[in-house]
């Protein structure tokens, strides 16, 4: 909207609910992706606003927003005589804004919704434990099962108070008029039917269900309250002040407050905030229990899926992904993130005190031959930092002797007579090698005098004697979808990438196998690895490490 049109349609909001309708309908598609009427702060625009429709009922309960944003402008103004009277704070090193203006009186309470959508207590325990594994730690824990007598007598109530009213439509012919705005031969009424927001238009508040037990309350109930009823009732209940919703549920906000207003209950502050997307990425729990029950995954816990769970198992630590979570903030604004921030996130943690290892895949790997006078008579080994820059990382001897083997790829880049480094060795020269595409062995002459800074080629190795060789097993994720974003309507199978792992099988150093299931290493010049599987004395199954995204090409 142009500045003119805003300022005609922030204004003229103060009169019957027809002549404002097209000005709320207006602002309402500027604001889809806005937090502010003009620019991203509060101006003399949203004052102007907000004192057009403060003392009309149908354009708050249209347009939440307003009240939120008159919050602000009281707390804001409050606060600018003593910030011009102080100096500037350094920004927020969590790099986000949580200026909510969150009205508390006696401080706030919240609530954390988790929606298992399952009859089976094992997904109710996991939103539990992954909570757990964040650090969230609930003051109390209760279940809408709890208040279905209360509920039940809050649904009575509206009906007898002929605020709502049973139907046994079909769902689809309840779909269609609800969409077209057709009054149902059930109802009786008219009040809000037209309703601008499609939400109020009789929305569901309890449907039939007669599926086998529920776990918690077995067979008692045949009908059950909705989301919507539940929300609103047992937060106004329980003591909740501020009901803090994703965007998804803006056009749900007025019913919310028509079902605290209507039943006379206490009043519940609402403020919304956008939800976490990331491209070639779907967060819809139907979808993912699709996959999982078709075996396209390994469970809920599968490095590929985008639950706690599964980006723990990938690699992400609680650190990096708290601290993710915090940068991103309380934004209204809806994105789709690379998930290159989000490894780059985790590179930061881990880095630091990540142990070094090397691995040297078993495809095709090159036998090497260490020749000249430098080269040990006999296998042996030292101690060798598992972190050049972290002593406290600790030691792990390091095997050395005249038989090594080394990368197809690295061997094929080598010239005869060539200068080499041998990385946490020294320099060697590429001689005579064996065979032609692959090569299957190589002489190196040792030479550690030479000049490691002038030298172009460094490459990873290990020692075939002095040490017993770890296998393990290297694997790789990719994105489940081929589509950047999936729409609600997508066929799912469509857009499936057909290809999301990959695996390898390397030798690992001997260290690897004092690794247990978790810890976090980097392999040199192949990237962080979690280790999904630790070595086991006896057991012919390899060590499982996955790869860690961080944000950059391998």
């Amino acid at each position: 909207m142009k500045a003119d049109e805003l300022v005609a349609a922030s204004t003229s909001l103060d009169g019957d609910f027809k002549s404002i309708e097209p000005h709320l309908l207006q602002l309402g598609k500027h604001l889809t992706l806005r937090t502010y009427l003009s620019g991203y702060s509060l101006s003399d625009l949203d004052a102007k606003a907000w004192d057009a429709i403060k003392s009309n009922r149908v354009a708050v309960s249209f347009f939440t927003y307003i009240e939120q944003v008159h919050t602000e402008i009281q707390v804001e103004a409050k606060a600018a005589d003593s910030a011009r009277k102080t100096k500037p704070q350094a920004a927020s090193r969590a790099g986000a804004s949580y200026n909510l203006a969150l009205r508390a009186e006696k401080g706030v309470v919240t609530r954390f919704l988790p929606e298992p959508s399952k009859e089976k207590e094992e997904y109710q325990d996991a939103i539990i434990e992954d909570l757990a594994l964040m650090g969230v730690k609930p003051d109390t824990v209760t279940y809408t099962s709890d208040y279905f007598d209360h509920l039940y007598e809050t649904c009575l109530t509206l009906i007898k108070r002929g605020n709502a009213y049973a139907d046994d439509t079909d769902v689809e012919t309840m779909r269609d008029e609800r969409g077209k705005g057709i009054a149902s031969k059930r109802r009786g009424r008219t009040i809000s039917l037209n309703n601008p927001n499609k939400a109020m238009r009789d929305p569901v508040i309890y449907r039939c269900n007669t599926n086998g037990p529920r776990h918690r309350t077995g067979t008692k109930w045949k009908i059950y309250p909705t989301y919507d009823l539940a929300c609103p009732v047992i937060d106004s209940l329980e003591g909740v002040t501020h009901a803090l919703r994703s965007t998804e549920y803006t056009d749900r906000n007025p019913q919310f407050q028509w079902l605290l207003d209507t039943p006379k209950l206490r009043q519940v502050h609402m403020w919304d905030f956008a939800r976490m997307n990331f491209i070639r990425t779907f967060l819809c729990k139907r979808k993912l229990a699709k996959l999982v029950d078709n075996g396209k995954v390994w469970g809920w816990d599968d490095p590929r899926m985008p639950t706690i769970r599964g980006v723990r198992r990938r690699g992400m630590t609680i650190a990096a992904l708290r601290d993710f979570i915090l940068k991103q903030g309380p934004s209204r604004n809806v994105v789709s993130m690379d998930w290159s921030s989000f490894g780059a996130a985790d590179k930061k943690e881990i880095d630091p005190v990540a142990p070094r290892h090397t691995a040297i895949l078993k495809k095709d790997h090159v036998k090497v031959s260490v020749t000249g006078d430098e080269a040990p008579a006999e296998p042996r080994s030292e101690e060798k930092p598992l972190h050049t820059k972290n002593p406290s990382v600790g030691t792990k001897k390091a095997a050395y002797s005249k038989e090594l083997i080394l990368d197809q790829a690295d061997a094929k880049l080598f010239k005869d007579g060539e200068e080499i480094i041998l990385m946490q060795w020294g320099n060697a020269i590429a001689k005579t090698t064996t065979g032609g595409d692959p090569i299957t062995s190589l002489t190196c002459d040792l030479s550690l005098k030479g000049d490691v800074r002038t030298t172009e080629k460094k490459v990873t190795w290990l020692s075939a004697q002095g040490q017993k060789l770890i296998d393990a097993e290297l694997s790789d994720f990719d994105y489940l979808i081929t589509k950047n974003k999936l729409e609600e309507d997508d066929d799912l199978e469509r857009f499936l990438n057909p290809v999301t792992a990959t695996m390898e099988e390397a030798y690992c150093d001997e260290g690897v196998a004092k690794l247990k299931k978790d810890d976090i290493i980097q392999l040199e010049r192949r990237g962080y690895y979690r280790v999904d599987k630790g070595y086991e004395e006896g057991d012919e199954k390899n060590v499982v490490l996955f790869y860690i995204p961080t944000g950059k090409s391998k």
